[in-house]
């Protein structure tokens, strides 16, 4: 994986306006606005909603904000566009203008199981906090008083529920100052295969910037353009080093 460079930024703007039908599939936290303290925190500014829209518009383009948030986040924050969703990572899909469709029924039992260890975590670790969604549960400790040792505890944490959990469907996912418990069975390629598939298309555009996303990034044709945002390893092909970076090479795609 390389850097995009100014050649290749242009030939990937010159396939983009030469192509007839485009699919966009985009990341949301960390790929489209920055991380913030709490969930909540990271609503769409006007500038986002503003570039999301003007891409919704452009013809032939089929846009998807593909994220491991909620779905009622995702309609509250983007549903009044005319784009496709996906929520928690794949479990929830919503195509464009249409309703949200489980992707799969998954049990949630396990959350009995789980929600107290992380409950006494909670305790342990002075402003985390945990987030429940309909398949998953996270703990959050991006705000923790001491964000070194919260970290430490996140490494104990996730010991000890990879050897107490019982649900051998169920896995822990780290991530961004979180440890997520959800369904193996569910992620982001799986769910973008549902655009994949259902159609022509002359041109593929996929960006994230966490784990979550390489399974996105595997589901690609080989002629897609894969980026991953930030610098940890990946199977994209090229890289973007900022949100600010990734918004920049979209505002190109809506400058003509």
């Amino acid at each position: 994986m390389i850097g995009l460079s100014r050649q290749e930024r242009t030939e990937l703007v010159d396939t983009y306006f030469g192509s007839k039908r485009r699919l966009l599939l985009l990341d949301y936290d960390g790929t489209l606005v920055p991380f913030a303290a709490r969930p909540e925190g990271a609503k769409p500014d006007e500038e986002l909603l503003t570039l999301l829209e003007a891409l919704c518009r452009s013809e032939g383009n089929e846009v998807v904000v593909i994220s491991g948030r909620d779905r009622d986040t995702l309609d509250s924050w983007l549903g009044q566009l005319s784009l496709g969703l996906v929520a928690e990572h794949g479990a929830w899909v919503r195509e464009r203008d249409d309703q949200w469709e489980v992707v799969e029924h998954l049990r949630t039992d396990w959350k009995d199981e789980v929600r107290p260890v992380l409950e006494l975590y909670v305790e342990k670790t002075p402003g985390s906090h945990i987030e429940e969604k309909d398949f998953s549960l996270v703990w959050h400790f991006r705000e923790a008083v001491d964000h070194e040792r919260a970290s430490l505890q996140a490494l104990e944490l996730k010991r000890v529920l990879s050897l107490s959990m019982r649900a051998p469907d169920v896995g822990i996912l780290e991530g961004s100052s979180i440890l997520e418990i959800k369904n193996l069975n569910i992620n982001k390629g799986r769910a973008a295969s549902r655009w994949l598939s259902g159609d022509v298309w002359h041109f593929v555009l996929a960006m994230g910037d966490d784990l979550t996303d390489e399974e996105l990034f595997s589901a690609l044709p080989d002629s897609a353009y894969s980026i991953k945002i930030g610098p940890s390893a990946s199977r994209a092909r090229f890289r973007l080093h900022s949100v600010e970076e990734a918004r920049a090479l979209l505002k190109e795609l809506v400058s003509s």
